[in-house]
């Protein structure tokens, strides 16, 4: 029987808090950090620079598979030079759910982020489908979730703008990553799920590393399960 890898993989949709609380269990953890987001987001700024179509799957996924990406916490590094700050720009952002929506752009990302988890000995993994595909096998899953007001209204705290306008661009979002063909966002059957809609960040992230160590210093698969 083989043995579950030192992963905790944090799924959920847009604007649940996956990134901030995916950091700060790393944190806690002792577990490294990746940013499955990151990736997307560099395949995304390399299709608006080469002026690719980011609708056209095999165009999008030829050039992911050029890309030299390096994400480590705190730095997007894309062909040698730091994209940090320019992943993060709005044309980004407005463009990496089409890109990452593709299955040739998806292969070769799964592909980077298993060698990624093979290389640091695991990690705390952060995405849309790291628990259902990229690695179904991880000792956690987790399902981030929170209602779309506050989902909205969250965004709007962090980079500013009008809760509706916010609050329609995540539904949206949603629409995209629930309904693709390759991959959709969904919860693993076998996921610990977290509604962070009425917690703190502390409160959410101390639920999520008590459940890691309590399987860590144990054996099995974490069970079905809601909080």
């Amino acid at each position: 029987m083989s043995v579950p890898p030192r992963v905790i993989a944090i799924d959920g949709p847009a604007g649940a808090g996956k990134s901030t609380v995916a950091r700060l269990v790393a944190e806690r953890s002792g577990l490294p950090y990746l940013d499955t987001g990151a990736m997307y987001r560099c395949v995304a700024l390399a299709c608006l620079r080469d002026g690719i179509d980011p609708a056209d799957a095999a165009a999008t996924g030829v050039r992911a598979a050029e890309l030299d990406i390096a994400v480590e916490p705190g730095s997007v590094v894309l062909d040698g030079r730091d994209v940090t700050d320019e992943v993060r720009t709005p044309e980004v952002a407005a463009t990496v759910s089409l890109v990452a929506a593709h299955s040739p752009v998806r292969d070769v990302m799964r592909t980077l982020q298993r060698r990624w988890i093979e290389r640091h000995g695991g990690g705390v993994v952060e995405g849309r489908d790291i628990g259902t595909v990229v690695f179904p096998d991880a000792l956690l899953k987790v399902f981030l979730d929170a209602s779309p007001v506050v989902r909205a209204r969250r965004r709007v705290g962090q980079e500013g703008g009008d809760v509706d306008e916010v609050a329609a661009s995540i539904a949206e979002r949603d629409r995209i990553d629930s309904s693709r063909a390759d991959s959709p966002l969904r919860a693993a059957e076998d996921a610990f799920h977290v509604d962070s809609s009425e917690r703190t960040v502390d409160e959410v992230v101390a639920t999520i590393v008590d459940r890691w160590w309590s399987l860590a210093g144990g054996t099995g698969a974490a069970g079905s399960r809601s909080s």
